[in-house]
């Protein structure tokens, strides 16, 4: 059973031959209901006190689990950047390589390409040396034929004859 301050301040006390003095009695009641109902109104404010406290806590409690939350997020978030850099810079590397790759087999093949040209401008400048040469003995055997025939002096006026001519042609 629970004693308030009314219960003390209303409680009577029978009277006795020989009792304790009535006064003394009634005055410390008196004292006692003040100081508990002081201890009532510290107990009610320490409650109230404890259940803001506890809300608090609840409170920074909840931020310190949401800001871990969001620090594991930021960390997962860095490892996913840091991941994806490490790829994107992987593939544009293997896309450089490959390009290089490409670049360099296209100028071996402009190199290998040039190479058959010149073999084969060489084999037409040797053919067409060829065909003027065989040209150019063709007209001096017409010209020293003509020139039997008619009894002229030689073509190139030095009397170096057909064979001067071929070596003329020859240093051509």
């Amino acid at each position: 059973m629970r004693i308030t301050p009314l219960d003390i301040q209303q409680k009577q006390f029978p009277v006795k031959f020989r009792g304790f003095d009535v006064e003394e009695v009634y005055a410390f009641l008196e004292v006692l209901r003040e100081e508990m109902e002081e201890l009532l109104r510290e107990n009610t404010s320490l409650k109230e006190q404890l259940h803001i406290i506890e809300g608090q806590l609840r409170e920074h409690k909840n931020m310190e689990s949401t800001l871990r939350e969001t620090l594991i997020t930021a960390q997962q978030m860095i490892e996913a950047y840091k991941a994806n850099a490490r790829k994107e810079a992987e593939l544009i590397t293997r896309e450089a390589e490959l390009k290089a790759d490409e670049i360099i087999k296209k100028a071996q093949e402009k190199v290998v390409k040039i190479h058959e040209d010149i073999v084969d401008l060489r084999g037409i400048r040797r053919h067409f040396k060829e065909e003027i040469k065989r040209l150019a003995d063709k007209l001096l055997r017409e010209i020293e034929f003509d020139k039997e025939r008619e009894g002229e002096s030689d073509f190139w006026g030095d009397n170096r004859g057909q064979e001067g001519a071929r070596k003329e042609i020859e240093q051509v």
